[in-house]
């Protein structure tokens, strides 16, 4: 801590910028990786109770009430009522047939669940991806600023140089500490979304076949 702040007192306005741009990209990966952890493990447990809970129910009516207790996320809802409504008449999606206009609006509503899902990945992808090289640009630059230093000091010495230069290093530590953490949620978030994808996706296809052939009639 004591090198990074030698750094921060030592270093211009770049410097200063990647240090602070680092700071941030840190807290925010640390804020997104707490809350979607949270939201993905409520899903996940929210979607094993609710379609056993809906297909266990004797009215669809019945079932709604359910998924509307256990859906906490809202991304089983949109498909239920995507399933249950029909397009405006005098519409152009009026015009295809029954099973069009659902197979529309189910697709729909599956993507918006997914939407909701998937927030946050392209950020943690690109904090994964670019923090290295923001450390690492800020470590050059560190290492340029410390040599002409010390060329100006007149007398070079391996004690002048190696201090100096190991603090600029630690900004590639630093970015490597934001990199990895975010690198790793995202791969963990992407598994655990692609399990809910498949999940919502047999929901959906089990209502479009409850719709079609066999629908349950709501209670008056």
């Amino acid at each position: 801590m004591g090198g990074l702040a030698a750094f921060w007192a030592e270093s211009d306005a770049i410097g200063r910028l990647v240090v602070a741009l680092l700071l941030a990209m840190s807290v925010s990966a640390w804020v997104l990786i707490v809350w979607k952890g949270w939201v993905l493990l409520r899903t996940r447990r929210d979607i094993a109770r609710a379609v056993p809970a809906f297909w266990a129910a004797d009215t669809l009516a019945a079932g709604s009430a359910r998924l509307l207790a256990l859906d906490r996320e809202q991304v089983l809802l949109p498909l239920l009522r995507a399933s249950t409504t029909t397009d405006e008449a005098g519409t152009l999606a009026s015009r295809a047939s029954g099973a069009s206009q659902l197979t529309r609006r189910l697709r729909d509503a599956l993507h918006q669940s997914l939407a909701h899902l998937q927030f946050g990945q392209v950020l943690l992808a690109s904090i994964g991806s670019t923090s290295p090289f923001i450390g690492l640009f800020g470590t050059v630059w560190g290492i340029y600023h410390a040599l002409l230093s010390i060329s100006s000091a007149g007398t070079i010495t391996i004690d002048k140089v190696a201090g100096p230069v190991g603090e600029a290093l630690i900004m590639t530590a630093a970015g490597l500490a934001v990199a990895i953490p975010a690198v790793l949620a995202y791969n963990l978030f992407g598994k655990w979304v692609a399990a809910c994808e498949a999940e919502l996706e047999g929901f959906a296809h089990d209502l479009r076949e409850m719709t079609l052939d066999a629908p349950i009639p709501s209670e008056p």
